[in-house]
C-alpha cells in the first residue's frame, strides 16, 4: 500500500472516536422490569418482560427474541420450543396446564435463525427464581399462546394476543387482535429502568439498549467464573468477536485483581547464558 494512503488512514484512526459499545445490564434492571411486570394485568408489559428475561438467558441478539416484523427478522417461534419433564417432552398445545408448569428443563431449537446452525437446540433449567427463569418465561409465553384462537404454532415466540369483544361479527363471540414485542419497546422499557434506578448502575439509558440483553448474559456468565470457551458455545459466537461483549468495567470482575498482582506479581525469571552467575 501506497505510504501516504497509510498514513493517512493512521490520521483518521486517531481522529475517530472511540466504540460506542452498548453496556451490559446488571441483573437488578431486569429485575426491576419483572417487579413492573408481576404488578400489572397488561400482556404487553408481561410480554416484554418474558422476551427480556429470555434473551438475557439464551444471549439472544434483538432479531431473534422481537417480533420486529423486518424482512430480516428471525424470531424464535412456538414451534421452536420444547418443555420437559425430566427425560418426557410436553406437547405444548395438548398438556395440562399443570404439566406445562411443572415443566423444569426448556429448549430452543435454531430452524430459521441465520446466526446459529441449523437444527442446533440450546436448552436451559430453572434458575431458581420463580419468576426472572428462562423456563418459567418460556412458559408463560406458552400459557398466553395458547388464549389465542389461531394456535399457531409458526407464530413468533414474542407475539402478544390481546382479545376483544367481536360480538356485531359474523362469528358472534372473542376475536384475537396482535401486538407486538419490538426491539424499540424493548430498548424504551429497559431505558426506563435504568433511568429509574439511577447512576448506582455506572452508566446512563443512553449506552444501553436491545442489544445489551446478549451483553448481559455474556457478562454475567464471565463474573460466575463460567470459561469463555463455554460462554462461546452458548452464544454460538465462531470466533474472539465474543469478547467484544465482555466488559472489564464490571466491578466484581476487576475487584480483586489488584491484591492478587501483588501477591503473585514478585518473581525471578530464568536466566539466559548471558546473566553471570551468583
Amino acid at each position: 500500500m501506497d505510504f501516504r494512503i497509510t498514513r493517512m488512514i493512521t490520521a483518521w484512526k486517531k481522529e475517530d472516536p472511540p466504540p460506542h459499545r452498548v453496556k451490559p445490564l446488571p441483573i437488578q434492571v431486569i429485575k426491576h422490569i419483572s417487579f413492573e411486570a408481576i404488578h400489572t394485568p397488561d400482556p404487553l408489559t408481561q410480554a416484554v418482560a418474558d422476551m427480556i428475561i429470555i434473551a438475557f438467558f439464551f444471549l439472544l441478539r434483538p432479531g431473534e427474541y422481537t417480533d420486529d416484523q423486518k424482512p430480516d427478522a428471525t424470531p424464535f417461534r412456538i414451534c421452536d420450543v420444547q418443555l420437559f419433564i425430566g427425560e418426557q417432552r410436553l406437547d405444548v398445545k395438548t398438556s395440562t396446564t399443570a404439566e406445562l408448569t411443572a415443566a423444569r428443563f426448556a429448549s430452543l431449537t435454531f430452524t430459521n435463525q441465520k446466526n446459529g446452525v441449523r437444527g442446533e437446540v440450546i436448552g436451559l433449567a430453572l434458575s431458581g427464581d420463580l419468576f426472572i427463569c428462562p423456563v418459567r418465561a418460556i412458559i408463560r409465553r406458552i400459557l398466553h399462546w395458547r388464549t389465542s384462537s389461531s394456535l399457531d404454532d409458526t407464530a413468533p415466540l414474542a407475539r402478544v394476543y390481546l382479545q376483544t369483544n367481536a360480538g356485531d361479527s359474523a362469528a358472534g363471540g372473542i376475536a384475537d387482535t396482535t401486538t407486538h414485542v419490538t426491539s424499540k419497546r424493548i430498548t424504551d422499557v429497559i431505558r426506563v429502568a435504568v433511568f429509574a434506578i439511577g447512576p448506582s448502575l455506572g452508566f446512563l439509558p443512553s449506552d444501553v439498549s436491545a442489544r445489551s440483553l446478549r451483553a448481559a448474559g455474556a457478562n454475567a456468565l464471565l463474573l460466575a467464573n463460567i470459561d469463555t470457551d463455554i460462554i462461546r458455545l452458548i452464544g454460538r459466537w465462531r470466533s474472539d468477536e465474543m469478547l467484544r461483549y465482555l466488559h472489564v468495567q464490571a466491578a466484581p470482575l476487576m475487584a480483586n485483581y489488584a491484591a492478587r498482582m501483588l501477591q503473585a506479581g514478585q518473581y525471578t525469571i530464568i536466566p539466559n547464558q548471558m546473566v553471570p552467575s551468583f
